[in-house]
């Protein structure tokens, strides 16, 4: 396969590295803003060449494409590249905006094109075996939900400028995580948020966003989700979910790299080394991520991840946004288009 990749910035130059590594992709076609960005991935990667202008790459005859580049672009990159026919792979958001997200998954409605949109954590396998238990029934009746994201430092305040906030960029992730292992949608969202006090008014009060976040999700089966988020955990990089029923209960992420300190007389666990991003916590999700993409590219499976079902995610982090502010528990449907 050929494979299209536009962006190659922090996660468009890994998802080279991946798609590179796939024995289903015998060339990549990459394009990026800076010259400098394409040549250190096909001076790296034998299997890239480079393309002059994203349109390029789009008429080049590639079997796929990934959209990687800035969230202003991936709307725009969608309508191109589905409208050519090409099946298509976007890194969350859709769009800058849930409202504008609704736009595209209207005017692409009926296009035949698979989409797929990137949430890795539908791949990652604990937490595949997480679901897993809950759809065997393993677990009983399922009435608690914890999803934790802790980054160890925040992003560069040019990103959480035009990140859309807290719940938008991070809590996502958990909201399509629980959303994805119960089987159950959103209803109600009680959504709170702090501001480290040290941290410099660039990063959080100048865009009314939180350092801190905590969301308290009421699914339609009354299960109670629990999530919570930071961007300044600096132990490490915290992913993990736990799933607890009537009958029994599972975690995903509890490894030797959970970046906490047991204070327990005589543990040793976790062992160490703590995970220190996303890219080292998640590569096995990343691949089979991609890995998937190829064949849904291929026609052989389904989309897991289409447009629709990643725009009710956004709806329920749409919703918590409005909860924070507001101070007001808010209905998803409230929100929602």
């Amino acid at each position: 396969m050929r494979i299209g990749l536009i962006g190659l910035g922090r996660i468009g130059a890994f998802h080279a590295d991946t798609l590179a590594a796939l024995s289903a992709v015998e060339e990549l076609v990459v394009v990026d803003a800076l010259d400098t960005a394409m040549k250190s991935v096909t001076e790296r990667i034998p299997k890239a060449r480079a393309a002059g202008s994203p349109d390029e790459l789009l008429d080049a005859g590639v079997d796929g494409l990934v959209i990687a580049a800035s969230t202003a672009a991936h709307a725009e990159l969608m309508l191109a590249s589905v409208k050519r026919g090409i099946p298509t792979f976007c890194e969350k958001p859709i769009a800058g905006s849930a409202r504008e997200a609704a736009s595209v998954r209207d005017e692409l409605e009926g296009a035949g094109v698979p989409i797929q949109i990137g949430y890795p954590r539908r791949f990652d396998p604990a937490f595949a075996a997480a679901r897993d238990a809950v759809r065997g029934g393993s677990l009983g009746r399922v009435h608690t939900v914890r999803s934790t994201t802790m980054d160890p430092a925040p992003p560069p305040a040019s990103y959480l400028a035009v990140s859309g906030g807290i719940f938008r960029d991070c809590a996502v992730h958990d909201f399509d995580a629980v959303r994805w292992v119960t089987g159950r949608e959103v209803v109600e969202v009680h959504a709170v948020g702090a501001v480290d006090p040290s941290a410099p008014a660039e990063l959080y009060l100048d865009n009314d966003d939180f350092s801190t976040a905590s969301t308290l999700l009421v699914m339609e089966d009354g299960t109670i989700g629990v999530v919570s988020n930071t961007r300044t955990n600096a132990r490490g990089y915290d992913v993990r979910l736990e799933v607890h029923g009537s009958d029994d209960s599972v975690a995903a992420g509890l490894d030797d790299g959970l970046p906490l300190r047991s204070t327990q007389p005589g543990a040793t666990w976790p062992a160490g080394p703590p995970h220190t991003f996303f890219m080292d916590r998640l590569t096995e999700a990343f691949r089979i991520e991609l890995e998937t993409f190829c064949a849904v590219a291929a026609g052989t499976v389904e989309s897991p991840t289409p447009l629709g079902d990643a725009l009710r995610t956004a709806w329920v982090a749409e919703a918590a946004t409005v909860s924070a502010r507001e101070r007001r528990p808010v209905r998803v449907d409230e929100v929602a288009l």
